[in-house]
């Protein structure tokens, strides 16, 4: 039919995403991060189990009574008092979120879902900033440690390193929309997975170190 909108082009899932020369939502990148948030709701819902005293004691291979210490330390109860759970608890529905919102979506979401991947960004990186300071509390405030704690700090912080590239693609995307549309709408339309319109490379300003790059399927609309 004439006269109709301009038939957008064929993504290709695998593309690179500027500014790296890979795919940071490719299932090869994806997959390690999903069964690593796996593992930490495991370690982080034992740990809750023994706080809501559904288990009589928590392993601890190299801390021994320790754990429990931690486990059952005024701060822990503090956060208990705040949030209604044990903190354990609290960690583990986090976790289950990294891999619910890990396995959400194409290869290529970082470009057409960015509010997906931005929300996955929030869930994976506070993670890692609030398990890395409850392990320092540990020593500073309860003077014990916990084994699976660390555990699970860790886990934490490897995922906001293996998470932290895709998020910033999508942000890459949105600031290069923005740079070539100077629209508000088209940003927000890209933001939701919308596409918008005129087609083409945008401006190499849009892109760290100044490279040019191909954004298939991104036709950015000029601001009115």
């Amino acid at each position: 039919m004439s006269g109709s909108m301009p038939k957008l082009p064929v993504l290709d899932l695998g593309a690179p995403a500027p500014p790296w020369d890979y795919n940071p939502s490719s299932w090869r990148q994806r997959v390690p991060i999903c069964l690593l948030a796996t593992a930490g709701f495991l370690v982080a819902s034992y740990m809750g189990l023994y706080q809501w005293r559904l288990i009589d004691d928590v392993w601890d291979p190299i801390f021994g009574e320790q754990s429990r210490r931690v486990l059952d330390s005024d701060v822990s109860h503090r956060m208990y008092r705040w949030f209604r759970v044990p903190d354990a608890i609290f960690g583990a529905f986090a976790y289950l979120g990294d891999a619910v919102f890990g396995l959400a979506g194409s290869t290529r979401r970082w470009q057409t879902r960015p509010w997906l991947v931005i929300l996955f960004g929030i869930d994976v990186i506070p993670l890692g900033i609030v398990g890395a300071v409850l392990v320092a509390l540990q020593g500073l405030v309860v003077g014990s440690w916990c084994f699976l704690c660390i555990v699970s700090a860790a886990i934490s912080l490897v995922l906001v390193y293996a998470a932290y590239d895709e998020v910033w693609s999508s942000l890459v995307y949105l600031r290069a929309v923005w740079l070539a549309s100077g629209s508000r709408r088209a940003v927000w339309d890209a933001l939701v997975g919308r596409p918008v319109l005129v087609a083409g490379r945008l401006p190499s300003a849009a892109v760290p170190g100044g490279a040019q790059h191909r954004w298939e399927g991104a036709h950015v609309a000029p601001s009115r």
